[in-house]
């Protein structure tokens, strides 16, 4: 007994779509005006009558032929290969990469930090200068 499906199970075809459509039986068999148990039984079938084929295609909203040629490996391959190049698909292309030398942006922020610390040394002496200064005072 070969546990593996036909490639041409219409059925198992209805239910990959539907699946990938976020659909459940109940809603495509509501969707069709019949019930979850008809939906359950054409979905198990191998072969569909064109007449419930399109009948089918028309509650899940794909046509007739996306059905009949609807493969597991096509959608995975479509989903394998597709990006969202939004921001890349203008006239420019992909010039919005940036660039930046690492050692330059090292040495920017060394010296950087080395001008906060000479203002904070500033700071520390006139605040000892002044509490020297009001020592002296009293």
């Amino acid at each position: 007994m070969s546990t593996l499906t036909k490639p041409n199970h219409m059925g198992r075809k209805i239910s990959r779509i539907r699946e990938l459509k976020d659909m459940k039986q109940e809603a495509l068999a509501q969707a069709m005006g019949t019930n979850q148990q008809t939906v359950s039984i054409l979905e198990n079938s191998e072969e569909i009558d064109d007449e419930k084929l399109a009948e089918v295609a028309k509650a899940l909203g794909v046509s007739v032929e996306a059905i009949k040629n609807f493969s597991d490996e096509g959608v995975i391959n479509y989903f394998n290969t597709f990006s969202d190049n939004s921001i890349n698909q203008g006239p420019i292309g992909n010039q919005n990469i940036c660039h930046f030398n690492p050692l330059d942006k090292l040495v920017e922020v060394y010296e950087e930090n080395k001008k906060l610390y000479e203002r904070l040394l500033k700071s520390e002496q006139d605040k000892i200068e002044y509490l020297e200064k009001l020592l002296k005072a009293k």
